[in-house]
């Protein structure tokens, strides 16, 4: 990713801060300062990694003239076969670095106009400049130093903290003359946490609850109960198949179906459990490896068997083995440590310090698997070697997360050593028929030595190296994802990317701050949850001002709510549970709801169990939008149209888009109408007054209570269909003629097509699936 734009921030803000006669103390104890000035993490790396790391950067075959920029040693030598120095401390004359930054000479000047990286602007020259005339620091990149605990930093409003997160935000408020917002109603307050916990809009009844309940740890006592709802599982579980690319077929041409979602029962569990992350990582990296392992440990490890695989005879075995070892190294490196290392597979990173050799002896671990790069052609099972066989009387007794639906066996890819050991080669320019030189498994030295004395050269080895309190990355990356979660914005932006070309954390010391509390009260995901729910920060109203706005368009500094569109698994939830559609069964395999004819005909082989769309009947219609079958080659799209994850690889961050099809997705989606229909055919039959009905789907919907102008114009509305009806009603049973579940016999047709398309309107309502 560009480092532009974190690069254009800091300097506009720089630019403010001089103007206004202040030192930029945003960053903590790592940025400008009046003792310590430039900082070369901060403000000078991301101008290097952005411009000049390509060519003299970490890639020995890319670089140019021997020149190391990354390296201070390397910089501050001479240049090969010349009495010139690329950087000399305290003299940016001397300096190559500035005076051909600064040249206008095409043939001299860096970055060249060839390299179409773009010269450096004024800001960033005075930066450099600034910088080697303050010595040319160098300091190691800041998400490869452990996490350390700062001091709380001092407020001016002590009393509006409601915990350690709101010191270090209203600190950087503080410093930006920004003041936070106003706490948000109730109402909304409790939408968003509840949205946040479960995935599903509070209850008719919790709403009701809540706007009663006076005392002062009220909502502390909400956040309790929503957490420890089973709903909580699934909504935390919506983000890690994400990261584990899990999937109910095995993509590529030949897509059949596969039985992974007993792994995913698991998640549910582990995380309504609230199992500590060190041990959830552990368990799913080298489950099978512990010690005496038992089938849930085993279990877990198919979070590194959810890969594409091919079933397409004629392949070559070898070529998809080293495929499937090549997907796993960048799930464990994206989803775990938040590195970009899979360009490392051809050639020495461009932007990190992971050499070529570094990238496969990481590669390694996971290349002494059992796995086969072909294990029959379609149809020939749904799970691949090596697998793990669990009996229903298992499931009922010794595993009884998961929710077995027959008598028969449940058969799950899963990882298992070889026999044998294998060796592993470092393959020239990422070909797999291309072996080099051999190397032995180690993780990445940049981000922690391996020691060999403490770790086997196993996965087991790399997951407790993985989560050793002196790794410097696991425990920051996953609160970001946390955070990101919560706020909509990671505290640092690029959450799959916490290297030189990554943006750099909005809070760095609230991160690492959090990283270190998370460790030391023992991997607790619950409590981190809870910790940022209850903030103050959380709490605030979503509303913004123009001076906000002005100065923080991307509530960088969170003076103000997040407000943002919920995931698409949301909106599907939400729409059902409010409808009373929603069946809450937790578990099982995946299902098939509605979805457009002929499509999954039209656009893949026709072979196959998964050649036709079966649509599921009656209860299993109704599931929450996790359970949702996910064919890769063609992922359900009324899903992926809201940003849903395709699953084909690990994604640690959605897309956030506005496109016209998620209106008509809203518009016309047979889930919507059918959910609008039967509420409505409930509630016309009911006594009470039109007026009121359409209060009361307006609260369960919107999850507020309606102001007169919206009461008036969905009444108005109302009756305008009515009258419209009344004179077709053979419009009104066609209008009703949607969706498989069974219709109320009693119901008045007129009157229910009436109030469906008044429903059908406030699930249509951009509020209606929007967190604020």
């Amino acid at each position: 990713m560009s480092a532009a734009s974190p690069i254009k921030y800091i300097i506009l803000s720089g630019i403010v801060i001089l103007v206004a006669g202040l030192f930029w103390k945003g960053f903590g104890n790592k940025g400008v300062t009046a003792d310590k000035g430039i900082s070369y993490n901060y403000q000078v790396r991301p101008i290097l990694s952005d411009k000049c790391f390509a060519c003299h950067g970490p890639d020995a075959n890319k670089r140019e003239a021997g020149l190391r920029l990354d390296i201070a040693e390397n910089a501050y030598s001479a240049l090969e076969g010349k009495d010139k120095y690329a950087i000399v401390p305290g003299n940016p004359q001397a300096s190559e670095v500035y005076k051909r930054i600064t040249s206008t000479d095409p043939e001299y000047q860096m970055p060249t106009p060839g390299s179409h990286l773009g010269l450096l602007n004024e800001n960033e020259i005075a930066l450099i400049k600034n910088w080697i005339s303050q010595g040319a620091k160098y300091e190691q990149h800041w998400a490869f130093t452990v996490p350390t605990q700062a001091t709380l930093p001092e407020v001016l409003d002590e009393d509006w903290c409601k915990n350690e997160i709101d010191r270090f935000t209203l600190a950087k408020m503080d410093k930006a003359g920004l003041e936070p917002s106003e706490q948000a109603a109730k109402e909304h307050l409790l939408k968003r946490v509840s949205l946040d916990l479960t995935g599903l809009a509070p209850s008719l009844e919790m709403q009701e609850q809540f706007a009663k309940d006076d005392a002062p740890n009220a909502y502390e006592k909400i956040v309790d109960q929503l957490i420890s709802e089973k709903a909580y599982g699934e909504k935390m579980a919506i983000h890690w198949l994400d990261v584990a690319r899990f999937a109910d077929s095995y993509g590529y041409q030949n897509d059949d179906v596969r039985t992974q979602w007993a792994w995913r029962d698991w998640v549910i569990h582990a995380f309504n459990g609230n199992i500590p992350y060190d041990k959830f990582l552990v368990w799913q990296l080298a489950g099978d490896l512990l010690p005496n392992p038992n089938k849930e440990q085993i279990l877990a490890t198919a979070f590194l068997r959810n890969h594409k695989i091919t079933e397409e005879d004629g392949v070559i075995p070898e070529e998809y083995r080293v495929e499937y070892h090549l997907d796993k190294t960048k799930t464990f490196s994206s989803g775990i440590l938040g590195l970009t290392v899979e360009c490392a597979q051809c050639h020495d990173h461009k932007y990190d310090p992971v050499s070529q050799e570094d990238y496969y002896r990481l590669f390694a671990f996971f290349n002494t698997s059992k796995e086969k790069g072909f294990d029959g052609s379609a149809g020939s099972g749904p799970a691949k070697t090596p697998v793990l066989t669990i009996t229903n009387s298992e499931a009922k007794n010794l595993l009884r997360f998961i929710n077995t639906k027959d008598t028969s066996k449940i058969v799950v890819s899963v990882m298992g050593e070889n026999d044998a050991p294998r060796a592993t080669h470092i393959l020239n320019r990422g070909v797999y028929d291309a072996p080099g030189k051999v190397v032995t498994a180690s993780a990445l030295p940049a981000v922690m030595r391996f020691d060999t004395n403490k770790y086997a050269q196993n996965r087991l080895g790399l997951a407790q190296w993985t989560t050793s309190k002196e790794n410097p990355l696991t425990a920051r990356v996953f609160v970001n994802q946390i955070w990101q979660e919560i706020f909509g914005r990671g505290l640092v932006k690029s959450t799959g990317d916490f290297g030189m070309q990554g943006e750099l954390p909005s809070h760095p010391e609230l991160l690492d701050w959090l990283a270190v509390d998370f460790m030391n009260h023992g991997w607790d995901i619950k409590r981190l949850v809870k910790q940022m729910v209850t903030s103050a920060t959380y709490r605030q109203s979503s509303k913004s001002t123009k001076e906000k706005t002005d100065k923080d368009p991307e509530n960088i500094y969170l003076a103000r709510g997040a407000r943002y569109r919920v995931p698409a698994e949301s909106i599907r939830d939400i729409v059902l549970s409010t409808s009373g559609l929603l069946n809450y069964e937790i578990g099982g395999p995946s299902v098939k709801p509605y979805q457009p004819k002929g499509i999954w005909e039209a656009t893949t082989a026709n072979r196959g169990s998964l050649a036709r769309y079966i649509q599921d009947k009656d209860s299993a219609l109704y599931r929450r939008g996790l359970y949702t079958f996910i064919k890769l080659t063609l992922p359900p799209p009324s899903m992926v149209i809201f940003d849903a994850s395709n699953r084909d690889h690990c994604e640690v961050k959605r897309q956030k888009t506005n496109t016209p099809l998620q209106a008509l997705v809203m518009l016309n989606d047979p889930t919507v109408l059918e959910a609008s229909r039967v509420l409505a055919e409930r509630l016309s039959m009911s006594p009470v007054a039109v007026e009121n009905q359409i209060k009361e789907v307006f609260q369960r919907v919107v999850c507020r209570k309606p102001n007169a102008g919206e009461v008036k114009l969905l009444t108005d509305y109302y009756h305008e269909e009515l009258a419209t009806f009344s004179k077709h009603k053979t419009k009104a049973g066609a209008a009703l003629n949607v969706g498989d579940s069974k219709h109320e016999p009693k119901a008045d047709q007129v009157k229910a097509a009436a109030l469906m398309r008044v429903i059908s309107t406030i699930y249509n309502m951009e509020e209606t699936i929007t967190k604020s």
